[in-house]
């Protein structure tokens, strides 16, 4: 009999890709997969390192999985930048880099029978066409790209996943097409950085979008995280690509932050009135559109006066989703050589943003009462007979009290109420 393994992944939409297309990998061959890792003859960590917590989440994982003594693979952006941490971990595990999955059957051999295998900083992979095994039957993750071109002052993942290699616009929609055909109903375009694909191959996110969203078939496009400094370049276009039906009205736009002096710290590439520009132009061609943007707080040098622009940004534009990160000094940054504020304003400003975005975020929900339409049910619900739907601008709604499998069905639903997570329905067909 084949060996049974045991696959834990953590971070991103592209390390989720990653961990399902080493699951079909392996499941190809003949491996069997467990659901825990007591019951493994070996443990596989697709690890993220985008902030000092998840990094030391990784770490503890790291060390209770070496605590069980079987054969273990750290893969993912850790053996990247971490290789030296990893080895004092456990210097028997296997590393295995982002651009490096296609080898996780060779390493998961290797390893099992005795030998360590190390497979990183290697060229970039086109990730496209392989098996796969999915965690959501019903949600296709299709990455379309590796790397990025930003130079961000503070991101340690763009050291792990170097330059940008877009994938070619056929095979991603072939990929499309085979989501589809295996039974997906949404399929999300992800990478680390969507606003640039394509800028190395002659192509863009906009021209790629049409091309997904012009597929037969029944199904949902989300579309991942994309910076200011691309969009800007193409936001008209990118507009006209989401007012096909079957793209949700998501836009993912990360700030970080709404100074000027501070986005220049960390290297962003645009400025405040940029990311107001796009923001306006997705608010008035989708008023009922999801936005969404992440923040850091406590940047190196940062002012209270800084940190209020951002305040007044959430306050004014009410996004209904935002993404906090305290700032945390990455090793190999820019931004880990400058001098840190107390831990203590940096916990003050978290909590204000944190109080202010909820309160934000209901507001926008509590709008939604009273609206019906078509969703998506993608998931189950925490407790038994609970769904969770997706309607057309992606926002997630709860529905209680319904005993039949829903995953992957359309249904009508009435929103009742709202969370400041979610907002509340019932199937009225």
């Amino acid at each position: 009999m084949m060996a049974k393994v045991y696959i834990e992944a953590h971070g991103c939409s592209l390390s989720l890709s990653d961990s399902e297309a080493m699951a079909g990998i392996l499941h190809s061959v003949g491996y069997e997969l467990s659901q825990e890792p007591s019951e493994a003859d070996l443990n596989i960590l697709v690890t993220c390192i985008v902030k000092g917590p998840t990094e030391n989440r990784m770490r503890y994982r790291v060390r209770a999985l070496s605590a069980m003594e079987k054969p273990l693979i750290v893969a993912g952006c850790m053996p990247e930048v971490e290789e030296k941490v990893l080895e004092s971990l456990n210097p028997r595990a296997s590393l295995l880099g982002p651009n490096s999955i296609g080898m996780i059957a060779e390493a998961v051999a290797s390893t099992l029978s005795g030998k360590r295998f190390v497979a990183i900083r290697r060229g970039p992979e086109e990730k496209l066409g392989l098996p796969r095994l999915r965690r959501n039957p019903v949600v296709g993750i299709i990455p379309i790209a590796s790397g990025c071109l930003g130079v961000c002052s503070f991101c340690q993942v763009r050291l792990a996943r170097g330059r940008l290699y877009s994938y070619p616009p056929k095979a991603i929609v072939s990929e499309a097409i085979r989501a589809i055909k295996e039974g997906c109903r949404e399929l999300w375009l992800t990478s680390q950085d969507n606003g640039c694909y394509g800028l190395d191959i002659g192509s863009s996110l906009p021209e790629l979008i049409r091309f997904v969203a012009g597929i037969e078939g029944d199904f949902m496009v989300r579309v991942g995280m994309a910076n200011p400094t691309y969009v800007k370049q193409f936001l008209e276009e990118l507009l006209d690509a989401y007012k096909n039906e079957k793209v949700f009205k998501f836009l993912h736009i990360p700030i970080q932050s709404f100074c000027s002096r501070i986005l220049c710290l960390m290297r962003r590439g645009y400025g405040p009135d940029d990311a107001m520009e796009i923001i306006n132009a997705f608010r008035r061609t989708f008023p009922e559109g999801t936005l969404a943007t992440d923040v850091i707080v406590g940047f190196p040098t940062e002012t209270e006066e800084e940190f209020e622009e951002t305040l007044e940004f959430v306050a004014k534009v009410k996004p209904e989703i935002v993404n906090i990160s305290k700032f945390s000094p990455r090793q190999g940054t820019e931004a880990a050589r400058l001098p840190r504020l107390p831990s203590e304003v940096v916990a003050k400003r978290s909590r204000l943003l944190t109080e202010l975005s909820r309160k934000v975020s209901l507001e926008r929900n509590e709008g939604w009462i009273g609206w019906e339409g078509t969703c998506i049910i993608e998931e189950p619900g925490l407790k038994p007979n609970q769904w969770i739907g997706r309607n057309m601008a992606y926002r997630p709604i709860l529905i209680d009290e319904v005993s039949k499998n829903l995953l992957g069905k359309s249904a009508i639903v009435r929103v009742v109420g709202a969370t400041s997570r979610c907002l509340k329905g019932k199937i009225i067909a």
